[in-house]
Parts: structure tokens; sequence; C-alpha cells
């Protein structure tokens, strides 16, 4: 055997191996530095190639899901989704953000911080799902946090469990070994069976919720109206700070529409499941933030473990231990759906190549993608134990916010421009909507932001603007596609609201997470276009013939390619 084949031992060590160089880096730019360093030369083009095309929904179902070799298992109802919903939602945000925010940034009005997350977050629900119904294909620290309530449950602090290492900054050097540990666990639940995950999470979502109802009757009963005396203690702009970092408390639910080509009946299951959920825990959220403030004044409410050591506070001592277990049934499960959901986001992304093709790869035997399951949960188990739990929630909140805008706007652009048929001055109309509302929404938040005073003149400019902008996109603009299976109500005005309250919150972020935010966006961007671009480019091109490419490109085909 010359170069152009192995030999038989070559071929022995191959079989016996679990991956090999194509696993990873199998397109054509790769296969030698020469074709690198060209692929390199032509990074401009190829990224506006990627930026003005899009693959069609049947490529999307058919043959980028076969990328994975095997079938995901349809196993989950609407009822599972429910389930999996509150399950990915309930956790750290509740348990311990809660007592944080209302103790230095909102007070009582953190009531008010939960509804106004929760309103975004529903419009985000209704985005993301119009795609995982039409396209059915598929965290740190909720670890950091359970370490907080198992040290409550053990009569200790949390630092009693961590290891302080003083050469290192405060804001990493309290190294959390009980998350890794607890992330290691959640990795092999995870990868075993998605039926199995969702069987271990219904079981304990139903504790969980029986705990809630136990906090919230319990607080009730030991209710002082007077602890409410002082509802906004810190203003408007402490209710809308707290709203952006609480926003990680609603972050999961996303995850439930990465489930989608688990699910038997997408049109159905997925609606229910989403919105079902979300009004469920927003109801939860409202109701323990109230008899937490009203059981303790908001000064003196813990930051750590803020409803066990509220119930300490009333003279039920007992109740913490219940309100701990609970938490870390809760926390355990958010860990659980999020593994479940990263790992089919990182599956999806790899089946366009623009992630090694070895996370794409789905278990015959489980069904499950289990090389994306173990990165994740590696890369989490590794933050976990390094971050403190400010940092965390405030970059996966500016992370979220941002990705939950982008979906919005994703969804004006699927319905209002299908390439090859919408005319140039129907595009440029779109695209001068579009801008616009981004722009009138950028300008309310960074003047909310920026500002110190409760001056308003600039908000009779903006919002108006984006007011006038949407109106001119229902208008103006005619639609380019409907939803076949089930849509987003109010278009465009549905996700014209989740575009400007997801910037709002945005502008509410301090200035650190952005500049950490700033950090792994250039990381990844980096990443993107030294080898991800690269990658999804020669895909989209050697996986597809000449008629393929230039549906592609956006040449209509056929009624039902749209």
């Amino acid at each position: 055997m010359g170069l152009d084949g192995p030999t038989g031992n070559e071929g022995v060590r191959r079989r016996g191996c679990s991956c090999t160089k194509d696993d990873f880096l199998p397109e054509e730019s790769f296969k030698s530095w020469g074709n690198y360093v060209q692929a390199l030369q032509q990074t401009p083009e190829r990224f506006m190639d990627r930026v003005f095309t899009r693959s069609l929904d049947s490529t999307e179902l058919h043959e980028i899901k076969a990328r994975s070799q095997h079938e995901m298992k349809k196993t989950l109802s609407w009822w599972d989704l429910i389930w999996f919903g509150i399950g990915a939602v309930i956790g750290a945000g509740i348990f311990v953000l809660t007592g944080l925010q209302a103790r230095e940034v909102s007070g009582p009005a953190v009531v008010i911080s939960y509804v106004v997350s929760g309103i975004s977050a529903m419009l985000s629900v209704f985005c993301y799902t119009e795609f995982a119904v039409e396209i059915p294909v598929a965290g740190a620290a909720v670890a950091r946090s359970w370490t907080s309530y198992f040290a409550t449950l053990c009569n200790h602090k949390p630092e009693d469990f961590r290891i302080i290492v003083h050469s290192m900054s405060e804001d990493y050097g309290h190294l959390d070994p009980i998350a890794v540990v607890v992330v290691c666990v959640i990795c092999v639940l995870a990868v075993l069976s998605t039926k199995g995950s969702s069987r271990f999470n219904y079981i304990a979502s139903i504790i969980h919720v029986i705990v809630i109802l136990f906090i919230i009757i319990a607080g009730f009963s030991k209710a002082d109206a007077k602890n409410y005396s002082d509802f906004m203690p810190f203003g408007i702009r402490g209710v809308f700070k707290s709203s952006a970092v609480l926003f990680f408390a609603y972050v999961g639910f996303d995850a439930v529409s990465t489930m989608a080509e688990e699910t038997k009946n997408p049109a159905r299951d997925i609606p229910i499941g989403l919105v079902g959920s979300m009004v469920i825990t927003t109801a939860a959220y409202c109701l323990l933030a109230v008899a937490l403030c009203l059981m303790q004044p908001f000064r003196e409410i813990d930051v750590d473990a803020p409803f066990s050591v509220a119930f300490e506070a009333v003279g039920m001592s007992w109740a913490k231990y219940i309100v701990a277990a609970g938490a870390l049934k809760g926390m355990t499960t958010v860990l659980l759906v999020s593994a479940v959901g990263q790992a089919r986001y990182l599956t999806h992304i790899a089946r366009t190549h623009m992630m090694p093709p070895w996370l794409a790869q789905v278990n015959p035997k489980t069904g499950t993608p289990i090389n994306a399951t173990i990165v994740m949960l590696s890369a989490t188990a590794i933050i976990a134990f390094f971050t403190e739990l400010d940092i965390l929630a405030n970059l996966l909140s500016i992370s979220t916010l941002f990705i939950f805008m982008l979906v919005a706007l994703a969804l004006l652009v699927r319905r209002y421009y299908v390439s090859g048929e919408t005319t140039t001055a129907n595009r440029n109309k779109l695209v001068a909507c579009i801008v616009l509302i981004l722009a009138s929404s950028i300008a309310t938040a960074a003047y909310w932001g920026l500002s110190d005073n409760d001056d308003w003149i600039a908000y009779v400019i903006t919002v108006p603007t984006w007011f006038l902008a949407t109106l001119a996109l229902h208008v103006a603009v005619p639609r380019a596609r409907n939803p076949k299976l089930w849509g987003v109500p109010l278009v465009p005005w549905l996700p014209s609201a989740s575009i400007a309250i997801n910037i709002f919150l945005l502008g509410s972020i301090d200035g650190a997470s952005f500049a950490r935010f700033g950090i792994w966006t250039v990381v990844l961007l980096l990443y993107y276009f030294f080898f991800g671009l690269h990658a999804s480019y020669d895909t989209a091109k050697n996986k597809m013939g000449d008629g393929l490419k230039k549906v592609e490109e956006g040449v209509k085909v056929s009624s039902e390619a749209q």
C-alpha cells in the first residue's frame, strides 16, 4: 500500500479507535496546509456566501439530520415536555438569586421583576416554538448553586465545602468540587436515555412542586404585611436591574424546544409543553417571591439560601431542611434538562460541521448524542469548579437575552423574506424596518443604562420610532411565508416586542458582564473564522449537486421547497 490507502495493521488500528482525524476535520479545506491557506484567503467570499444563503427546511429535516448516522428516538409527549419545562427552569434562579436581588437591588418589588422577565421569556417562547415545530431538530451556574443548598442541608456554610485559593482572583478562587461531582452524575443520566431522563425528571419535578407549594402555603401563614410597607425602596431602576439578572431564572425553556426531534407530535406537543410550563413557572416564581418578602424584611434576607434562612427566622427551623432538599431536587432537574438540551444544540451545530462532526454522532443503542453530552458537561464542570455564581448568572443572562433577541429577529426574516421570491423593493423595506426596530430598541436601552436621572424626553422619540417601524413592517411589507403547522400570533408585533424587551433588559446589566461577554464572543468569532466557517462552507458545497446548490443560494425550484 502507498499513501493512498491504509495497511492491514492501520486498518485494524482505525477499527479499534473510537475516532479519527476525519471525525473532527474531514473537510477539503483541512486536507493539507496548502488547502487551509487557500481557504483562509477566500474567507471574505466564503463568509458572504454563508450570510446570504439559507438551507431549505427539507434539507434541515432530512439531509442534515442524517449526518448523525442514527435517528434520535421519538418517545416524548406534551406531558413529558411540560415537566421537562418545569424541571428545566425552576432551580437556582428562584432559590438563590431572589435573595440577592430582593435584599440589594429591588426590594419586595422583586415580584414585578419576575413578571417583567416572565413576559420577555414568554415572547421568546413563542418565537422558539415556531422554529421547533417547523424544523424539529434538535448550566454551570446551577451546579454552583447546588453546593449552597447542600451546605444548608448539612448545617454548614457553602464555603465549608469549597477550596479557597487565596492566590487566585476572588471571582475564580473559590473552587467547588461538589459541583463537578454533581455534573458527572448528571452526565451519566443524560447519556443513558432521553425517556429515562424524562421519567427521572418527572418524579423529581413532582417532589419539587410539592416543596414549592409547601413554601408558598407555609410562607403566607407566617406573612407580616409590614414587610411590604416599603415596596419599591430602590425605585423602578432597581426593578429593571433585577429583571435583567432574574431572566436567568427563566433560562432553560429553550432546552425543551431542542427535544422536538424526539417528540411524537411536535406541532401539538411543543406549543402545549412550552407555553404550559412557562405559565406555571411564572406563577410559581411570583408567589414564591411574595412569600419570601412577606416573611422577612427585605434587608434581612439571606443572599445564599434565602428561603431556608427565612423559615428559620420565623421559628420554623425544621422547614429549612425541606426547602434545601427541594432546592437540590430542582437544581438537579435543571442540570439534567439543560444537559439534554445543550447536547442537542451542539449536535445540530456539529451536523453543519461548524463544530467537529464527531459531536453529531447519535449512539444507536441509547438514541442519544453521547459525545456532545460528555463534551458539554465537561466544560460545565470546569466552569462551575472555578467561577462564582454572580458572574455566571450575569454572563448567562446577557448571553441568553442576546440569543433570544436574535431568535425573534430570525423569525421576522423567516416570515417576510424568501430568497428568489421576495422582491428587491420589499427586501429593502424589510431591512429598513428591522434596522429601525433595532436602533430604537438599542437607543432606549442605552439611554436607560447610561442616564442617572428619570428624564423621559428620549423615550418620547425612541418608543414611537419602534412602534412606527413595527407598524410599517406590518402594513408595507407583504409576508413571504406562512407557517405550515404552528405559528407565532400577532406577527410582527410579538417578535418586535421580544426584540425590544430583550435589548432593554440588556441595558440593565453591568459593564463587567458585557466585557466578559465581549471576550467570549471574540474567542468564538476567532474559532468561526479560522475553522467553523470553512468547515461548514465545504460541507454545504460538497453535499449538494448543482441543482441543490442553486436552491440553497435562493433560486426557487418548487412550491414545496418554500
